[in-house]
């Protein structure tokens, strides 16, 4: 877990930028998002879409294999 100690001469800018240096350098919110379980609604759509386009053409590549037999 990040955190700083203080002199009395830090002004905020100084700790939050200390703050900040060290949470980069522990990978805190590259993990955070690596963990983020909730889906936003256009996340949804999209993945639905992509769900759709990817049955769409599985159900092409089965007809034609079908039809090439014939």
């Amino acid at each position: 877990m990040p955190g700083i100690k203080l002199t009395s001469r830090d002004s905020f800018d100084d700790a939050y930028r200390k703050f900040k240096r060290q949470c980069d350098r522990n990978l805190i919110v590259t993990e955070l998002r690596a963990r983020k379980n909730h889906e936003t609604a256009t996340e949804k759509r999209k993945k639905l879409k992509i769900a759709n386009r990817k049955k769409i053409l599985k159900k092409l590549y089965m007809l034609r294999r079908y039809e090439s037999r014939l």
